[in-house]
C-alpha cells in the first residue's frame, strides 16, 4: 500500500495543517485543489525537488489536515496560504495551484496581495460560473449526504473521483485518493467542502486577471470534463501575456494522468528556459 505522510504542522486559527518541505533551490509552493489532497502533487514534488526547495502542505478540511466543522471555503483558503508563506519566511516564490489550489493562488496574489515570482496554474477552478450539477445537489442537501452509510459514501467519492480522469485510475492510486475522506472525519469533511464552495469566490477575484504582471504559465489537460478547455482560452486572454498549453491524453486530474509532460512546460518556465 502506498504511503503518503506530511511531517510538519502550523496551527492556522487553532486548527492543525499538515506540510512538507523537499529538494533545495528557489521557493516552490505548490497548492492542491479538490477533492484531492497533497498526494496527487507527488509526481510533481519529485522531479521539481531535484532544482527548487518545494513546499507542499494540504488545505484546511482536507487531506491530513484538520477536518473538523468550519470554514474550507476558497475565501478561506487564501488566508491560510498567506499565513504559511509568513511562516515559512517566503516572499515572492514560484507558485503552482490545480483545480482549487489555482484558485486560491489567484486570490491569494489579488486578494490577499501576495507577490509571486511566477504563477503556474493547472486547470483552475477560476472563471465562473462554474459547479457540477453534483456539487449543486449536495449544496442543497448537505445533511442528507452526510448521513448516508459509509459505504455508500465510499462509493460516491469513487464514482466521482473517477470522472475526473480522461484514463482509468489505479486502484492503489484511487484507493489513496479516497483515504481522506473515509477516515472519521472525512465523510462529513468531503460533503462540507462541496457545499461551501460557491462561485461568488470567483466572481471577487476575476474582474482583477487583467491586473497580473508577473509571468504566468496555464496548462489544461485537453479532455477536461470538469473544467472545459474552453474556460482555459477564456482565462489565457484575461492575463495580460500569458503562455497557454494544452496537455494531450488527459482530464482534470491531469497531474495523475500527465505528470511528466506538466514538468516538462514548467521546470523550464520557471528557469528562464525555452518551453517546447
Amino acid at each position: 500500500m502506498m504511503e503518503w505522510k506530511l511531517p510538519k504542522t502550523y496551527v492556522f486559527n487553532g486548527r492543525t495543517v499538515r506540510y512538507g518541505i523537499s529538494g533545495n533551490g528557489p521557493p516552490v509552493v505548490i497548492v492542491h485543489g479538490t477533492p484531492w489532497s497533497s498526494f496527487n502533487l507527488r509526481h510533481l514534488i519529485e522531479p521539481l525537488s531535484k532544482y527548487f526547495t518545494v513546499y507542499y502542505y494540504d488545505l484546511i478540511g482536507y487531506g491530513q489536515s484538520d477536518k473538523s466543522p468550519g470554514d474550507v471555503s476558497l475565501g478561506i483558503q487564501n488566508k491560510l496560504l498567506d499565513q504559511l508563506l509568513d511562516h515559512w519566511g517566503l516572499k515572492s516564490p514560484f507558485v503552482i495551484g490545480h483545480d482549487f489550489g489555482g484558485t486560491t493562488v489567484l486570490r491569494t496574489h489579488l486578494i490577499s496581495g501576495r507577490d509571486f515570482d511566477k504563477i503556474v496554474l493547472i486547470d483552475p477552478v477560476a472563471i465562473s460560473p462554474w459547479g457540477s450539477p453534483f456539487f449543486q445537489h449536495v449544496n442543497a442537501h448537505e445533511a442528507a449526504f452526510a448521513g448516508v452509510p459509509d459505504y455508500i459514501h465510499e462509493a460516491i467519492v469513487r464514482a466521482y473521483i473517477k470522472t475526473a480522469a480522461f484514463k482509468p485510475i489505479d486502484d492503489a492510486t484511487l484507493d489513496m485518493i479516497v483515504r481522506p475522506w473515509t477516515v472519521a472525519g472525512g465523510k462529513a469533511a468531503f460533503y462540507r467542502q462541496i457545499s461551501q464552495a460557491n462561485s461568488s469566490y470567483t466572481d471577487e477575484v476575476q474582474p482583477l486577471y487583467s491586473k497580473i504582471s508577473r509571468p504566468v504559465l496555464i496548462l489544461w489537460g485537453r479532455e477536461d470534463t470538469w473544467i472545459p478547455i474552453e474556460k482555459g482560452e477564456v482565462l489565457h486572454n484575461m492575463i495580460p501575456d500569458s503562455l497557454f498549453h494544452v496537455i494531450p491524453d488527459a482530464g482534470h486530474l491531469v497531474i495523475e494522468e500527465q505528470p511528466n509532460q506538466l514538468i516538462k512546460k514548467i521546470r523550464p518556465f520557471l528557469q528562464n528556459e525555452p518551453i517546447k
